[in-house]
């Protein structure tokens, strides 16, 4: 409720404005009275009310004096409603420079009291929506910060990064950056048999232990470095090392790293990994670079750097690496391809393969093994991406169909049609339009928010419960009910508290705690927006 306070040296006015005041109707309480400006001070302070209704001419301290503490000393920033027997056009302009709401003389009408009230509570109501609405984005923003830092990351590896104002577009963790060298270790799963029978959950996990195992050792190796996945069965470690450190002596502790990487993941994990040493680089830009050249080094593999292990190291005087005479895997294509899955822009995925594959074509020298190579990696980002938004591709196509169409394809044209077909089936399937996994979830939601209205219940906690993104399953939720999550979760709230005002004995603040809401004020100003009246006209 809104609480209202009044200051007036004369008893008589401070009792029939109290009477005066449609309290229920307004939604709102008594805070406390004074007599003067000095304990009119007192008052607000240990009350705190919405709105002060004061007398200027007063014993003590006068009406103005009190208002420019309390704006100056207090940082008060309620409604000020000045109730003056003067009308002097100074006091107005002094009025007017301390932020005063309304400046009325008495006697006053009850209509218009109440109209002021009125107006003066509509705009404590707005602005308490938009302050809530303010900490929303704000608590948004804080949550999202890690996923655009860690995305960053991934574009650095990728080669994706802006090339204008990049100094500016660096998160603050990451600004060290520019005062060191970088070299990229490309990390690439081998796809054994044990690998090949994962389901996606599996693999899910297996890919988060393979990071984790990833981090802990390089920690032990170089101070300072950022791992992160590109797609499936490729991740990579950007190391950054100081500018004067030599070349052999980076180029040492890199390769023992790449051993011990594929010692432990064999040991612990029974996984085979390749790894491949880009050139050292200098600009943040050219980290892309390095990443295209430790996949190369793998692709290639020519001579292992170390016996017995599956570890390249890039050399551009090697053959085949100084120019791009065999494609290299594309990095950025992958990058780009998952997430435009995942974000369901289904003509964006279609245009980037189509764009890559015409390249491809005018590029000459494709062989078909290579586009086999190309095909089976794209299907796996791409059944991937679905399955991080709840959708199983396996459902759509049998594994074994997959394959043979695969290896009938010959030209990158034909990949990038086959490709699209395959996305536009699941994109356009009933499973995604809503059925099926996507029509369960929300069914979940909806009845886990009728059983826990009363609850904190957030949109992250509910996706976690269900295992599909937070961002994907807010789409879900709007595409199939019509409305956004919080937007049901408030209706229905409304709709309980509705229930519960109108039984008898019911208070608005029990039933406001029982629906879920702390703030009261809020509570009303919700209850309105929905209803079209105040939780206390219900109760009449």
């Amino acid at each position: 409720m809104w609480k209202i306070g009044i200051v007036d040296d004369d008893r008589a006015v401070l009792q029939g404005i109290r009477k005066a005041i449609p309290w229920d109707e307004l939604n709102a309480e008594w805070a406390g009275e004074a007599l003067n400006g000095e304990e009119g001070l007192e008052m607000i302070e240990s009350a705190s009310p919405d709105i002060v209704i004061t007398d200027l001419y007063m014993p003590v301290m006068n009406g103005l004096d009190m208002i420019e503490q309390l704006r100056k000393n207090t940082g008060y920033s309620g409604k000020v409603i000045i109730l003056s027997g003067y009308s002097d056009f100074e006091y107005a302009r002094q009025a007017l420079r301390l932020n005063v709401s309304d400046y009325l003389s008495k006697p006053i009408s009850l209509p218009t009291l109440k109209s002021v009230l009125n107006e003066a509570i509509s705009d404590l109501e707005e602005q308490e929506e938009l302050r809530m609405k303010q900490d929303e984005l704000l608590q948004k923003l804080q949550l999202y910060e890690p996923f655009v830092e860690k995305e960053w990351v991934k574009s650095a590896a990728a080669g994706a990064l802006q090339h204008s104002g990049l100094q500016t577009e660096i998160p603050e963790p990451y600004r060290y950056w520019s005062d060191f060298d970088h070299t990229v270790i490309g990390i690439e799963l081998i796809s054994d048999q044990r690998a090949a029978n994962l389901s996606l959950p599996d693999w899910s996990l297996l890919r988060f232990a393979i990071s984790n195992m990833v981090c802990e050792i390089t920690q032990a190796a170089f101070p300072r470095f950022d791992h992160t996945d590109l797609h499936t069965n490729r991740s990579v470690v950007i190391i950054h090392h100081g500018r004067t450190e030599s070349a052999e002596r980076v180029r040492q502790q890199l390769e023992q790293l790449g051993v011990r990487l594929i010692d432990c993941v064999q040991n612990y994990l029974k996984l085979k990994l390749r790894i491949g040493i880009g050139d050292r680089k200098s600009n943040i830009r050219e980290i892309g670079i390095s990443t295209e050249e430790a996949f190369r080094a793998i692709d290639v593999n020519t001579q292992p750097a170390v016996p017995e292990y599956e570890l390249y190291v890039y050399c551009a005087q090697e053959p085949g690496n100084a120019e791009a005479k065999s494609p290299v895997r594309p990095v950025k294509l992958y990058l780009e391809l998952a997430g435009s899955i995942r974000t369901s822009q289904e003509h964006q995925a279609q245009t980037i393969i189509r764009d890559y594959m015409k390249r491809l074509e005018q590029q000459g020298g494709i062989t078909k093994p290579y586009v086999s190579m190309l095909a089976g990696e794209l299907w796996g980002i791409i059944a991937f991406s679905f399955y991080e938004t709840g959708t199983v591709v396996d459902d759509f196509f049998p594994n074994d169909s997959i394959t043979r169409e695969m290896a009938k394809l010959q030209r990158p044209s034909e990949l990038a049609e086959w490709l699209i077909t395959k996305i536009g089936l699941v994109f356009g399937s009933r499973e995604w339009g809503g059925n099926g996994k996507h029509r369960q979830a929300v069914d979940f939601m909806i009845e886990y928010i009728h059983e826990h209205y009363a609850e904190d219940l957030t949109l992250g906690g509910l996706a976690d419960k269900v295992y599909i993104s937070r961002n994907y399953l807010s789409m879900i939720f709007k595409n199939l009910t019509g409305e956004t999550f919080n937007n049901y979760l408030t209706r229905v709230r409304v709709e309980k508290a509705r229930e519960l005002l109108m039984e008898k004995n019911a208070l608005v603040y029990q039933v406001a705690e029982q629906v879920g809401y702390k703030n009261i004020p809020y509570f009303s100003t919700v209850f309105k927006k929905f209803t079209g009246m105040n939780p206390t006209e219900l109760v009449k």
